[in-house]
């Protein structure tokens, strides 16, 4: 329980990172930046209410609990593997992709320990 619910954390941290790499790295009126922090908090608080789920999943060892989480986070793996080339569309978006690539192998690694956590038990009768 401890592993899953660290490495969902992790994940949360390194997308709460990503949006605070974008906003730093931005350009234009329509995107998300320093300038305008209410607009900065919001979406940070969106990417925290979006792991909830997750966040409270991970606590339950339930098979299937675990599985709906799994699915779960591989949507955000592959919303960090889509933040990887639009990184490169960003002027000195360097840290973006480094950042998205970190959040990439900490997701998967999160995936894999959620599904195969718990996996073995060994019953005695």
């Amino acid at each position: 329980m401890l592993k899953r619910f660290s490495l969902v954390f992790l994940t949360l941290i390194m997308s709460i990172f990503v949006v605070l790499a974008a906003a730093r790295d931005s350009v234009g009126d329509h995107v998300i930046s320093f300038d305008e922090p209410i607009i900065l908090m919001i979406s940070i608080g969106i990417v925290v209410f979006l792991f909830i789920p997750p966040l409270a999943m991970s606590f339950f060892g339930n098979l299937v609990v675990r599985i709906i989480s799994g699915v779960y986070q591989c949507f955000i793996v592959l919303t960090f593997m889509v933040l990887i080339p639009i990184g490169f569309l960003i002027p000195n978006g360097f840290l973006t992709i480094l950042v998205s690539i970190a959040g990439t192998l900490v997701s998967i690694t999160s995936v894999v320990v959620t599904l195969l956590i718990g996996r073995n038990k060994d019953v005695k009768q």
